[in-house]
């Protein structure tokens, strides 16, 4: 319905081709205006937050229960000093397909005894996102089925992907014998 009125009001704006005519559409109600006009300001203030006002994004691997990858660590995986053991892209997933993909890959993961892997979210740029599955992802690992076998996450380096991916150390499998 939103999309609908706000198209609406876009269209208002443009000269028909010539030899159309432009029908205008009936006008909503006011509760459902005045929805549209504080949803559409409160979006416009999420995208385009003042200089002053805006600051720099927290890493999002820091912002959860689950520790950092240490720096030294982090390094050797980046420059591939340190072997990433496996690899998981969940682009184009729905938040639940990519929720189960990652339980499964990591479990699988954590039985053969690997200890780092990288996970592909994606940046998800499009339409004004920060990207679903990149914000959900520490979200995840912090919760009672990741948080049993994953150690640390923290972004990859360029050469990984960067903000579309993570590198994940897991905890050492007791099947292992380490």
């Amino acid at each position: 319905m939103e999309d609908r009125i706000l198209w609406n009001r876009v269209a208002r704006t443009t000269e028909p081709l010539q030899g159309k005519v432009l029908e205008e559409p009936a006008e909503p109600d006011d509760d459902t205006m005045a929805e549209l006009t504080r949803l559409v300001a409160k979006d416009t203030k999420l995208r385009d937050p003042t200089p002053a006002a805006a600051s720099p994004r927290p890493a999002p691997a820091r912002a959860h229960p689950t520790r950092a990858i240490d720096r030294p660590t982090h390094n050797k995986l980046a420059r591939g000093r340190l072997m990433l053991e496996g690899r998981v892209d969940l682009h184009g997933l729905t938040q639940s397909e990519a929720h189960s993909l990652l339980l499964s890959f990591l479990n699988r993961a954590h039985a053969d005894g690997m200890r780092h892997v990288l996970v592909i979210t994606g940046k998800g740029a499009s339409f004004g996102s920060d990207g679903v599955l990149r914000r959900a992802l520490p979200r995840w690992l912090a919760t009672p089925p990741f948080a049993g076998i994953v150690s640390g996450i923290d972004e990859a380096s360029r050469r990984h992907g960067g903000g579309g991916a993570f590198y994940i150390r897991l905890k050492r499998s007791h099947r292992s014998g380490m």
